[in-house]
This record gives structure tokens, C-alpha cells and sequence, in this order.
């Protein structure tokens, strides 16, 4: 039996999971959907980037969580690509859905094309938060309005520095063994990091999805087939 720890990205919690969760714990395996300290019901806890590595860390170990399956989404990827480092031999795959892949000593808005100048303003001006998105965020992304409106209601501002501060990475991720699950509708390629680690072909696979940046939402069986396919190879 694998233990999936499942971490959605920004401005989301748990829930974002609920329609995957039963899937995964069908098939006799444990599903432990995680929210990350400022978010969802734990909005009120101040949180950094070390916060939120922390959190999956302590939620594998508090837990004595074995055969761990950690699946991060879009932003997420960042803490869970550190934690899947610091729980050792505790990891059997590592999950990146449309994620942001962690580089050491460099935060998530330091791959944006104005070096994260935008989202840091924003966070400025915003109490330390990011905003939430409009609707319009979500379009194009194979989503029904029903789904976009599930979204919007459930989502929360998320913790500014998180997105500011830099990762830290005592391994190299190449080495673990893991898939990236790239949505085609999203748009943007995986990056250079996550072709060289596929073409590879050691340890990293890349696998994709005919749909958005939330495949949680727009084909929860179908990510939870994908999911499960990591712990049969």
C-alpha cells in the first residue's frame, strides 16, 4: 500500500483533492490531502517557504507515513520537491502535476519573466497576500462553470512570502525517482529542468494530460489513474 500526500497550489487546501481522494483510497491505498499553514482553514497561521516544506515534512513524519507518494501541483511542486529530499527513504515517487520545479537558492516568482516584480507588488499591496484571481483565470482550462465557481468559493489569499523566499535543496531532485504530469491546455512547456530529467530516462518520467492547470477538478479519475500508475512502475 503506497501513502499519497496530496498538496494543491496556490490559494488552495484539502479540499481541492476531494473528488481524487476516494479514487486513490478505492484502489487500497492511503490518501492524506494536506493544507499548507496561511490557506484554507489554516489561514490565520503565519507561513514562509520553510513553513510550508515543514508542514509536509511533519505531516509524513507525525503521521510515520511509509512508501510516501508526495503529489504537488503547480506551486506546490516548491515545498514538495524539498520535502521529498527531507523524508528520505520514507519517498517511493515523487508527483509534480503543471508544477513549479524547486531550484536551490531561487523562489517561485523567480522564473517569472519580470523576475516576480509584479507578484512581489502585488503582495505589497495586498497585506503580505497574494489575491485571489478573478474567473476570467480560469478559462481555457477544460473547466465547467460549476467547477471555476467551486474554485473561486474555496480559495483564499495566499501567504506572500512563501512565493518570495528561496528554496533550499540538499539533493539534487534528479536523483529521486519521479513523474511530471504536464497539462496540455495550461500552455507553457515544462521547463528545461524537467525535459533534461525525462530524456533521461533514469528516474524522471513526463506524462500528459489533455486538460488544464487543474486536473483535480477538470478529470479527478483520470489524474487519480496517472497517480496510480506511479506506484505499479
Amino acid at each position: 500500500m503506497a501513502n499519497f500526500v496530496l498538496v494543491a497550489g496556490a490559494r488552495l487546501g484539502a479540499w481541492a483533492w476531494d473528488e481524487v481522494v476516494p479514487e486513490l483510497r478505492a484502489a487500497g491505498h492511503g490518501a492524506h490531502p494536506l493544507t499548507l499553514s496561511g490557506l484554507a482553514e489554516k489561514r490565520d497561521v503565519p507561513a514562509g517557504q520553510h513553513t510550508h516544506v515543514q508542514d509536509i515534512v511533519g505531516e509524513v513524519e507525525g503521521k510515520d507515513l511509509r512508501d510516501v507518494v508526495l503529489v504537488g501541483h503547480s506551486y506546490a511542486g516548491i515545498p514538495v520537491g524539498q520535502a521529498a529530499v527531507g523524508i528520505g527513504d520514507r519517498l517511493t515517487h515523487l508527483v509534480l502535476v503543471d508544477a513549479e520545479v524547486p531550484v536551490d537558492g531561487a523562489a517561485f516568482v523567480s522564473a517569472w519573466p519580470d523576475g516576480g516584480a509584479t507578484v512581489t507588488a502585488s503582495i505589497a499591496q495586498n497585506g503580505g497576500f497574494w489575491p485571489l484571481a478573478p474567473a476570467t483565470h480560469y478559462d481555457g482550462h477544460g473547466l465547467t462553470d460549476e467547477q471555476i465557481a467551486r474554485i473561486a468559493r474555496g480559495a483564499t489569499p495566499h501567504p506572500g512570502a512563501t512565493l518570495t523566499e528561496p528554496a533550499v535543496l540538499t539533493r539534487s531532485l534528479g536523483e529521486l525517482p519521479a513523474t511530471y504530469i504536464h497539462c496540455l491546455l495550461a500552455g507553457a512547456e515544462p521547463g528545461d529542468d524537467v525535459a533534461a530529467q525525462s530524456s533521461a530516462g533514469q528516474h524522471w518520467r513526463l506524462v500528459e494530460m489533455d486538460t488544464g492547470h487543474w486536473p483535480m477538478f477538470s478529470q479527478p479519475r483520470e489524474l487519480a489513474r496517472l497517480l496510480l500508475g506511479t506506484v505499479e512502475v
